[in-house]
């Protein structure tokens, strides 16, 4: 009866290990290096030359991309000068490839000369979104 006890034990140990080990960067927003000015991979995007971009790839089959749009939307509203893109990944999966999109829905920032400061896979928060957006207004 011990050697059960000890092994089923073992074996949760084992388990909530891995699981704690595959999941443990999931939901939380990377700091990326910025890209150079001008990266060919941005270029085709459309990106203001006004302002930061919000862009945030998706599809007409992604649920979760809808409240990404919501959140987005509402922050590009409170702060004015940011353009918003939204890039259907069904439609154009060349700029999905070339930015290493690999779920839906996944958000971008990039300031006015074209570099990436931002990147969020999922849902991201409005304030996350806002700390990042604010410095590259001022």
């Amino acid at each position: 009866m011990t050697t059960v006890a000890v092994t089923i034990v073992a074996a949760f140990v084992v388990a909530t290990l891995a699981g704690w080990l595959m999941t443990r960067r999931s939901g939380r927003i990377r700091e990326v290096q910025a890209a150079p000015a001008g990266d060919s991979d941005t270029a085709e995007l459309g990106l203001s030359r006004s302002g930061p971009t919000v862009v945030h790839f998706s599809a007409p089959w992604c649920g979760p991309c809808d409240r990404v749009r919501r959140v987005v939307d509402q922050v590009c509203h409170d702060l004015g000068d940011v353009a918003h893109l939204e890039v259907d990944l069904d439609a154009n999966p060349a700029a999905a490839r070339r930015l290493s999109v690999l779920s839906l829905p996944t958000t971008f920032i990039f300031d006015v000369d074209g570099r990436q400061r931002y990147r969020a896979s999922g849902v991201p928060r409005a304030a996350d979104l806002r700390s990042a957006l604010e410095p590259l207004l001022a």
